[in-house]
């Protein structure tokens, strides 16, 4: 818990709660027992909040004090760090004592300024697709999707308790679920499962026939992600209706990007099925979120076990608030998902200095970091190369992917990979979200950022559901 006992100003925070549950300050003074006049004042820093207020919203929202009270950096901050950089605001030389005073003291204004930037680059794409063909459109649709994820900090509750409810209707046992997921997609949705040949499948690794009824898995997928596409058409056949409503809330603007998005609600249910909440926590606690043991007894791979410990954001029982990116080794971000605070790029790549990079010269082995980004915020790192599918000779070179997962590094005393490191005084290496974020001078680095690919739409389609989760 913080410092009861030094004074604490926390207006824009403040504000933010409140209209991140949609309260009036009316509604929020009556909640918290206080009068509309003095909360006013401590919106605009003009009382500081005392530990009786603190203590108040902790039990009414059920929010964790320490990250409400932390002076790291606010994500918030990072983005409009990330927006000023633009060689559009070189000239106003924009100090980032004004950018953090923006945040904390008017945390919407500070959105507004992003939603704007967002839509200003966006309208930078329209214009640049007039001249160009249609295959060579821009991924907004998944930019899109991956917005309405990371509002939601990649946790969905509702999706969790009927992950949990589909688990216990499948026998509670995950070294059986692939069986009895296919029996009941069998004996109550006539839905049949085929293991078929790579020359008859082509690109594709699992495809449903609507018309036979068939689910057809290719022979090369590996034993997990088959046990994973076979779940997610159960969990798809199952709640496909409370999907489709999930979905429709979040009122995509178009049809592709509708797709996307429901797409990654049916990942998230098949994974809260292959690894249900409860169980998945204890055992992340229990080995020190060693993931290596933690993948054994739910039969998953690196990459479910690591994405699924960025959505442990339960109320009153959460885990370590992960992050996780995923690169290929041109420097391509495919994934990326937070529970925690992490600064990502939304206009860029990973900072080279990262060692996710350095990952792919020692293949299949776990590589640590503490980095420390331009606002001062330290993160503990870790990350690891996938292991590869079988993949045909024709099918030309399989480009390898690596796997970057950290957290903020007050947490990371509880992760087995940062014991013999001084966490209080570690050799933190200073990044930057990206290159021309990073504010150091003489980084070489800076002129060389990784490519960041756009992916057609159907083409992202085909990724996300041929390599599930």
């Amino acid at each position: 818990m913080a410092d009861l006992e030094r004074k604490l100003y926390l207006g824009g925070r403040l504000k933010r709660l409140r209209y991140d549950f949609n309260l009036s300050q009316t509604k929020m003074a009556e909640d918290l027992g206080v009068s509309a006049s003095y909360l006013n004042h401590l919106e605009r820093n003009q009382r500081p909040v005392t530990a009786q207020i603190l203590l108040k919203l902790a039990s009414t929202y059920d929010i964790d004090l320490r990250s409400f009270t932390d002076d790291t950096e606010p994500a918030g901050e990072a983005a409009l760090t990330e927006i000023f950089a633009d060689p559009l605001f070189k000239d106003l030389k924009l100090p980032r004592r004004e950018i953090a005073d923006l945040v904390a003291t008017s945390p919407m204004a500070a959105e507004a300024v992003t939603l704007l930037y967002r839509a200003y680059t966006e309208r930078k794409k329209r214009d640049a697709l007039e001249a160009r063909p249609p295959e060579d459109d821009l991924e907004s649709p998944a930019d899109w999707a991956r917005d309405q994820i990371q509002g939601h900090h990649n946790f969905f509750p509702e999706l969790d308790d009927l992950g949990e409810k589909l688990f216990e209707l499948l026998g509670a046992d995950p070294h059986t679920l692939e069986e009895a997921g296919g029996r009941r997609l069998r004996e109550q949705h006539r839905i049949d499962i085929r293991l078929m040949p790579a020359n008859v499948m082509m690109m594709y690794q699992r495809r449903f026939d609507p018309h036979r009824r068939r689910l057809m898995i290719s022979e090369t997928l590996g034993i997990s992600s088959r046990r994973f596409a076979v779940v997610y058409q159960l969990a798809l056949s199952e709640y496909g209706a409370e999907i489709k409503a999930l979905a429709e809330k979040a009122r995509a603007p178009d049809l592709a990007s509708a797709r996307l998005y429901k797409i990654a609600l049916i990942n998230y249910l098949t994974a809260a099925t292959l690894m249900p909440y409860g169980r998945f926590l204890e055992a992340a606690e229990s080995n020190a979120y060693d993931i290596e043991l933690l993948r054994a007894p739910f039969e998953v791979s690196f990459e479910q076990a690591a994405q699924r410990l960025t959505t442990l954001s339960r109320p009153g029982h959460r885990g370590v608030p992960f992050f996780l990116v995923r690169i290929d080794s041109a420097g391509n971000v495919s994934k990326r998902f937070s529970a925690g605070p992490f600064p990502f790029s939304r206009y860029g790549g990973t900072c080279p200095r990262w060692n996710i990079h350095q990952a792919f010269q020692t293949p299949g082995r776990v590589v640590t970091q503490v980095i420390e980004t331009p606002g001062g915020q330290r993160f503990f790192t870790l990350a690891r190369t996938l292991d590869r599918g079988l993949r045909a000779y024709a099918d030309g070179a399989w480009s390898e992917q690596a796997v970057g997962l950290g957290c903020e590094l007050k947490h990371a005393d509880r992760l087995i990979y940062a014991r013999g490191i001084d966490l209080g005084h570690p050799n933190a290496v200073e990044t930057g979200p990206m290159c021309r974020l990073c504010e150091r001078p003489n980084c070489r680095e800076r002129a060389a950022p990784p490519a960041v690919k756009a992916l057609q739409v159907d083409e992202w389609i085909k990724a996300v559901t041929a390599f599930p989760f």
